[in-house]
């Protein structure tokens, strides 16, 4: 990803689809575990494929999580998403994909759940 990781995260949650079509082409070469995982997460490609690439890439305690996390939401796992993303962030504060994700589970999973 750039320099400006956030401002990439940005442009992808609003759906910006020149920035979600710049990180899917950054995945399928690069190494880094958020750029292939942000590219399962907003791309129109093989979900599957990409999340065990970021697995397989993964090497550091942080980048494992983030596929945890990741694979938790693709799953519709919320509960779990929550977990996850709480004991990283206190290492990563930073992580705004993290953020994102634990956000998103949220909102997809409020239209699923039986109001009563």
């Amino acid at each position: 990803m750039s320099v400006d990781r956030e401002n990439v995260l940005h442009q992808l949650a609003v759906g910006d689809a020149a920035a979600v079509a710049e990180i899917v082409e950054r995945a399928a070469t690069s190494e880094d575990v958020p750029t292939v995982v942000a590219a399962a997460l907003f791309g129109p490609i093989d979900r599957p494929a990409l999340m065990a690439r970021a697995a397989s890439l993964a090497v550091t305690t942080g980048d494992r999580q983030l596929v945890a996390i990741a694979t938790a939401h693709l799953d519709g796992d919320a509960d779990r998403v929550d977990d996850l993303a709480r004991d990283h962030l206190v290492d990563h504060p930073d992580s705004v994909l993290v953020a994102w994700i634990s956000s998103a589970s949220h909102l997809v999973n409020r239209t699923r759940k039986d109001p009563s």
